[in-house]
């Protein structure tokens, strides 16, 4: 199982931010991720200056989001709906996408759902429970 540290999340959005900032080509991933990238100006800075961005700490109580935890969950909730797992959340977020308008914002409430499943797991010591994630996204898209 592939599992980054911290420092390569870092790297690869940076390295990536400035490959896509010199027009210099990119891999598949880093499209990916440049995509999200652009949706995101306001991480400009963050991205702009490797070495801030490995030193740098995002703590909950600094009321800021974490740019590269933003969009490292953008990545994955990506991944999972191109390969649909767990089974149905591409047409969860997809409905959920019609509903707001929006498939940004529809993967920003899946990450907010993405966030909890991630947080009881952790808070339990229990594997993640997908059909919990894909429920909450499923009463989202579904919310009147």
């Amino acid at each position: 199982m592939f599992a980054p540290s911290q420092h390569d999340v870092r790297r690869f959005f940076c390295d990536t931010w400035r490959k896509r900032h010199e027009g210099l080509p990119l891999t598949p991933m880093e499209a990916i991720a440049a995509d999200w990238i652009a949706e995101h100006p306001e991480y400009d800075a963050d991205l702009a200056d490797l070495q801030a961005a490995l030193d740098r700490g995002y703590a909950v109580e600094d009321g800021r989001t974490n740019p590269f935890l933003h969009l490292a969950m953008h990545l994955s909730i990506t991944e999972q709906l191109a390969i649909d797992q767990p089974r149905g959340i591409k047409q969860a977020v997809d409905l959920l996408a019609v509903r707001l308008g929006s498939l940004h914002e529809a993967q920003h409430q899946a990450m907010e759902c993405l966030g909890e499943m991630v947080w009881a797991s952790q808070r339990s010591g229990l594997p993640p429970d997908g059909e919990a994630y894909l429920e909450c996204v499923r009463r989202r898209a579904t919310a009147g």
